[in-house]
């Protein structure tokens, strides 16, 4: 009697990240004045994650998110933003990718006084000569809770409100990621609370990827992952973080 057996399972290739590091290091100077401010950093991050970036003052946070946003390259080592090494392109060329496939979003909102919301939301798209979809315009002002002030102007608006249009700014374009330098440090505890279960939900609703640098523990616990830096190196790595084990952690870091 002839057998049959089943076929194999077919092979699984592993998920894109959205971001990943190999290896990077950055430094500034020379000789007896260098220092390092990245030391061999590897990671890679998942589409639709949430990621905090934490460390002791001159930890390397700030360099790390030059470096992984494409606003700086790293002196070694490279960096991928889906399946572009953008750290191998030339300034003109990382500087259209970042316009296009990057959003950002600041302790200060950098919004501009004479535009409206919508104005400000799809100027990314205006410098890069594209038309805004409608749709997902509207989309994107629903998810931020901004459906009904489309013509508003910054003045007019609160600090929470103006932290959501620029995080619509830095979702019109459906980056790859979405890098936010201290999104709340301009912002009373409960509004930063709402900004950053704004951006938890834009994981979970938009498939958004978000890394986000902090000094706040509380902050860092909205986040799927928490990464620590110190001297430049990653240090750990905390899963399902609590506002108390982060600080915990932190103390141990040292200064913060």
């Amino acid at each position: 009697m002839r057998s049959f057996t089943s076929p194999p399972p077919p092979v699984q290739s592993p998920p894109q990240s959205a971001v990943r590091l190999a290896d990077v290091s950055k430094t500034y100077g020379s000789g007896r004045t260098q220092v390092t401010a990245l030391d061999t950093v590897s990671l890679s991050l998942a589409p639709g994650s949430f990621t905090a970036i934490m460390g002791p003052s001159g930890s390397g946070k700030s360099t790390f998110l030059h470096c992984a946003a494409g606003l700086d390259r790293p002196t070694r080592g490279s960096v991928w933003l889906g399946e572009t090494e953008i750290s191998a392109l030339k300034p003109k060329a990382r500087t259209i990718f970042r316009r296009d496939h990057i959003g950002f979003v600041f302790q200060a909102y950098n919004l501009m006084a004479a535009l409206t919301v919508e104005q400000n939301v799809t100027l990314p798209l205006l410098l890069a000569g594209r038309r805004a979809d409608r749709a997902h315009l509207d989309h994107v002002l629903d998810a931020v809770g901004l459906a009904d002030k489309h013509h508003r102007r910054p003045a007019e608006m609160s600090g929470g409100q103006q932290q959501r249009v620029a995080i619509a700014r830095a979702l019109i374009t459906r980056p790859h990621a979405v890098f936010a330098d201290e999104p709340t440090g301009a912002l009373d505890s409960r509004t930063g609370r709402q900004v950053l279960d704004l951006l938890r939900r834009t994981t979970v609703e938009l498939g958004q990827t978000i890394v986000m640098v902090t000094h706040d523990p509380v902050a860092a616990a909205h986040a799927d992952r928490v990464l620590f830096l110190a001297d430049g190196r990653l240090v750990g790595r905390m899963d399902a973080p609590s506002a108390a084990a982060v600080a915990d952690h932190m103390t141990h870091l040292g200064e913060w």
